[in-house]
């Protein structure tokens, strides 16, 4: 984090969150059942237990005006329990509950959203036991983003329950720069789409943004598009790598309930999750960009590296990287293959391989 910045340190994000939400997948369609099902579907997997914790209800679960009291209301159509029942139900499971509101007048979908009731809101949330406030950004004619997530921020801490805040601004105002003393987590750019194209633009705006994570205050590419069909296997698999090394929050946007297997091994590696949630919470930087070629380099806790070999083209090349790129000094170091949870040799100078298209070549240095 940059020296002089000041940033939060209540220990609700230590390591990026992860969990999964409703909307890469599901859009406006949501209901309890669905919540429900997915719960169950995030421990069976075996998701929950690798560290996806959060079930988060993104736009749309609301009914189309407030209450006579003023107070947002649930469509108790499609959350005929409520959201007080559906946070105990999710906490059972052994998972946290969050839930999705707008700082300006209107959600992106129309729903009433939270301008000039920031306070009130927060503690409707928790209230019902919520455990991670999402807030948009759409309909905020003439609000600006920092004195706006000021007020968030302070009636989040006022609200009686601790909530990770996560702070979806679409990087229109550098949130970078003054999100990391008011939330746990700050959209860099606007919404990912399920496509190679979006992958590397959203890529791209990461740069340079390194110096701004760190434990409790993460960047936020956005949400995770693997498993939903717009991409190939070995591109969800770069997609995945890449959020990794970002230090990125990790929350799924499939159906978990009718995933494949290629897709839940995936959000499964368990050391590609480790670089994720490594507690030093360094965000790689990028220390080569060669054509279609870039190398992202991450600090890791026990003083190994994470190194990122990427091929953006539509051809096989090989990739390589020295010691001397990365920091380091010359000498033998073993190179571990993540993905494949193996080791792939030492190397005295650097490392090099081949590469597919569009593939993301993961590994350890130690």
């Amino acid at each position: 984090m940059r020296v002089g910045l000041g940033v939060l340190s209540d220990g609700l994000a230590p390591t990026p969150p992860m969990g999964w939400n409703t909307w890469n997948r599901f859009g406006p369609f949501v209901s309890e059942s669905l919540v429900l099902e997915t719960a169950d579907a995030l421990v069976g997997t075996g998701m929950r237990d690798a560290g996806y914790r959060y079930v988060v209800i993104d736009d749309a679960w609301h009914e189309s005006a407030r209450d006579d009291a003023g107070d947002l209301v649930e469509n108790r159509w499609a959350f005929p329990h409520g959201m007080a029942w559906l946070a105990e139900e999710i906490h059972r499971r052994g998972l946290r509950f969050g839930l999705y509101t707008c700082a300006g007048d209107l959600t992106c979908q129309g729903y009433p959203a939270s301008r000039g009731c920031e306070a009130r809101d927060a503690k409707r949330f928790a209230s019902w036991g919520v455990d991670f406030m999402k807030v948009d950004w759409c309909n905020t004619r003439c609000l600006d983003g920092e004195p706006t997530y000021r007020i968030w921020s302070e009636s989040v801490r006022a609200a009686g329950r601790p909530m990770v805040l996560s702070i979806c601004e679409w990087g229109r105002h550098d949130p970078w720069t003054w999100s990391p003393r008011l939330g746990h987590m700050w959209r860099t750019g606007p919404d990912i789409e399920d496509s190679w194209a979006s992958l590397v633009d959203t890529l791209d705006r990461q740069v340079g943004l390194h110096e701004y994570a760190g434990p409790d205050h993460w960047n936020d590419p956005d949400m995770l598009e693997v498993g939903n069909g717009g991409m190939s296997e070995e591109e969800y698999r770069t997609h995945f790598a890449l959020w990794a090394m970002l230090a990125a929050p990790l929350m799924a946007g499939n159906d978990v309930r009718t995933m494949d297997e290629a897709t839940r091994a995936i959000l499964l590696a368990p050391e590609v999750i480790a670089i994720d949630q490594d507690p030093l919470g360094r965000q790689a930087m990028r220390v080569v960009k060669d054509g279609d070629i870039e190398v992202w380099s991450r600090e890791l806790a026990d003083g190994s590296r994470a190194v990122l070999l990427l091929n953006r083209g539509a051809s096989s090349c090989e990739a390589a990287v020295t010691w001397r790129a990365l920091g380091l000094s010359e000498g033998e170091r073993v190179v571990r293959d993540v993905w494949r949870r193996s080791d792939a040799g030492a190397g005295r100078e650097g490392y090099s391989t081949s590469t597919v298209p569009h593939a993301a070549v993961l590994v350890r240095v130690r």
